[in-house]
């Protein structure tokens, strides 16, 4: 009889402490379209760093003759 009792306190616990990690603490703030240009501009830096990397490696030389 202790089991069923004692799967039912665990149950109501996971049950309490998923409701408490559902809810939000904040308000989803909409990107402004500064915010997605912004975004744009730093992912396309990376690219271009990424891309001079490769580009620069020794391991991919190749020489048009």
């Amino acid at each position: 009889m202790e089991m069923m009792g004692l799967e039912r306190l665990v149950v109501n616990l996971k049950s309490k402490l998923r409701s408490l990690r559902i809810k939000k603490l904040y308000d989803k703030i909409e990107k402004s379209e500064s915010m997605r240009v912004e975004i744009k501009s730093r992912k396309a830096q990376k690219l271009i760093a990424e891309t001079l990397k490769f580009a620069d490696s020794p391991r991919n030389k190749s020489y048009a003759f």
